[in-house]
């Protein structure tokens, strides 16, 4: 990859709180876990450098122009199962500022940007991950996903603009699934939940899996 995942881009304003409360948390951890069994988000050796990918949010009640949402802490991608000690609370996202903030126990991921555009620009979005596919990304094209353009990184104010594109000028927000193209392997998928987000992302990865027969 061009830039390494998990490193922070953006402005934060972070607190350092106690963990939200377990209950809230159920519907995210449990699919965390799956995504990390289907190696969709993780960390291993031979991956990006032995760098940590991929994250999982749920928003939270709106507060005017504030979105709130929760979000995987930066630098958990090694962690099978993740508790409440591993999410943040994003208080209030700003792209075209570049600045974050944030509460919790542990600083949210550095995708927090692109969780927090989406949320702005569809209010029935309820859930936002971004999992690393090889299969998938390799057949955007072929699987007619939406795609960014490959020169936007990831995790800037110009990649938040990138998706406002799409979301103008695409079907993306009807499909529920875009393609990081300035960024390997990163697909990000959304719905109304955390459960509609992670169904969207495994039926395109079984789409991938078909064409490879």
């Amino acid at each position: 990859m061009a830039a390494h995942e998990g490193v922070i881009k953006y402005t934060l304003e972070y607190t350092l709180t106690n963990p939200l409360p377990a209950e809230g948390l159920r519907e995210l951890i449990a699919w965390r876990r799956v995504l990390h069994l289907c190696g969709l988000i993780g960390q291993t050796p031979d991956r990006y450098a032995g760098y940590g990918y991929g994250n999982i949010s749920q928003r939270r009640s709106s507060d005017g122009r504030k979105r709130p949402f929760v979000i995987s802490g930066s630098q958990t991608g090694h962690l099978a199962d993740l508790t409440r000690d591993h999410f943040a609370l994003v208080l209030n996202s700003l792209p075209a500022k570049n600045y974050v903030v944030a509460r919790g126990p542990v600083k949210p991921s550095s995708e927090s940007l692109t969780h927090g555009a989406i949320y702005a620009l569809d209010t029935q979005v309820g859930g936002v991950i971004h999992a690393h596919s090889p299969h998938i990304w390799r057949q955007t094209a072929l699987l007619g996903i939406p795609q960014t353009d490959a020169a936007v990184p990831y995790g800037t104010p110009a990649l938040a603009e990138e998706i406002g594109r799409l979301f103008a000028n695409s079907d993306v927000r009807q499909l529920g699934i875009l393609a990081m193209g300035g960024h390997e392997d990163g697909i990000v998928t959304f719905g109304g939940t955390v459960t509609a987000a992670g169904i969207t992302l495994v039926r395109y990865l079984a789409l991938a899996f078909e064409r490879d027969w």
